[in-house]
């Protein structure tokens, strides 16, 4: 349709031109008597080709202007849905976290005592993980032995570990998470600093 636009205002403008090329070829003009002069007017054939290719200009430009506006709109508008809910996650992983440390604190002799308040609790743990994925919420979580990413990980220390390379996670103290490509918290790990 914007193709339709352009091709339509560009050729309003080059009808007009025309008009008067055939107007001042032909030697018509305005009625030669109501002016009382008898003779044609002078017309600047490259004044009205300069202006016209100016209008053409200013006209392209326009377009383009516009069709950036609507892309950029469009973007701004698809990081609004995917990454406007950011602090709402990033405050709900103290959540996730607490709900972890107290399954992880379930013994066998704990489940016999209170089995319908650690199912509830694995119940909304699975929920909230749920919820996580339908919305782009990925957990990060390296092993030991893996290799450490700045862009995944915060290094919480450095130790000479043997059998380790520099750089290899030595221990996981959380995990991570992201929000579709966007990192929501790094994953907190021990790296080693062992030469060899």
């Amino acid at each position: 349709m914007a193709d339709a636009k352009k091709k339509s205002g560009l050729s309003d403008v080059d009808a007009a031109i025309e008009e008067i090329m055939a107007n001042v070829e032909g030697g018509a003009g305005p009625d030669d008597t109501a002016t009382g002069r008898g003779e044609a007017p002078e017309i600047d054939i490259e004044a009205v080709l300069a202006e016209r290719d100016e209008l053409r200009d200013k006209f392209m430009r326009a377009i383009a202007d516009a069709e950036n506006t609507r892309k950029r709109g469009e973007r701004d508008r698809r990081e609004a849905e995917q990454y406007g809910g950011s602090k709402l996650a990033r405050d709900m992983l103290p959540v996730y976290d607490n709900l972890k440390r107290a399954l992880e604190v379930v013994d066998d002799d704990l489940r016999t005592q209170a089995p319908g308040l650690i199912e509830g609790v694995e119940l909304t743990m699975r929920e909230l993980l749920n919820i996580f994925e339908k919305h782009g919420i990925t957990k990060i979580t390296p092993k030991v032995g893996d290799k450490f990413d700045p862009q995944l990980h915060q290094a919480m220390f450095e130790a000479p570990v043997p059998d380790t390379k520099a750089g290899d996670i030595i221990q996981v103290m959380g995990e991570g998470f992201l929000l579709h490509d966007r990192l929501l918290r790094p994953a907190q790990v021990g790296v080693s600093s062992n030469p060899g």
